[in-house]
């Protein structure tokens, strides 16, 4: 039986420290489910149509990455529903800094109350990705910034082309 792995956010847009836990991810688990949320109540720069466009270009076309292993999807669900759905006990989380864990806890927690089977996994992108957050990197190029050492090519078009 193969190894489902969930991994949910906002990925508006998707980064280099998104990345990272994907890659790391794709060596402990068979198949990752990349799960963009499109929950109403947030503001969002892209669409969840976009942000998947934008997601598979990153993943697949800029860094080649195996198509096989990695399920781009959106949803508007609890995670632990879409869990459910794909047969996975386990929710991916990212961690960038201590300030993270707070929420990330309790986030785990509820999931956990929701369903008991559920495991969450903390992640942490390489040091070097720690600091970037989409929304940073959504302010550096609204400011005309340089992104590159934050974003892939895909990723810092479709960024430009939102602000043109």
């Amino acid at each position: 039986m193969s190894k489902i792995a969930i991994y949910p956010g906002t990925f508006d847009p998707i980064t280099f420290g998104h990345i990272d836990v994907i890659k790391k991810s794709l060596k402990l688990f068979d198949k990752i489910v990349v799960a963009i949320s499109d929950e109403g109540n947030k503001k969002y720069l892209f669409s969840s149509k976009e942000r998947i466009e934008i997601v598979n270009k990153a993943l697949f076309k800029d860094l080649k990455l195996n198509k096989k292993k990695i399920l781009v999807v959106s949803f508007d669900s609890l995670t632990t529903d879409l869990c459910k759905k794909y047969k996975s006990n386990i929710i991916l989380r990212g961690l960038r800094a201590v300030s993270d864990f707070e929420y990330e806890f309790q986030l785990a927690g509820m999931n956990r109350k929701l369903n008991q089977n559920i495991e969450t996994i903390f992640l942490m992108s390489d040091i070097e990705n720690q600091i970037i957050s989409s929304r940073f990197v959504k302010e550096i190029v609204k400011l005309n910034g340089d992104i590159k050492k934050f974003a892939t090519k895909s990723t810092i078009k479709s960024l430009k082309e939102k602000y043109e």
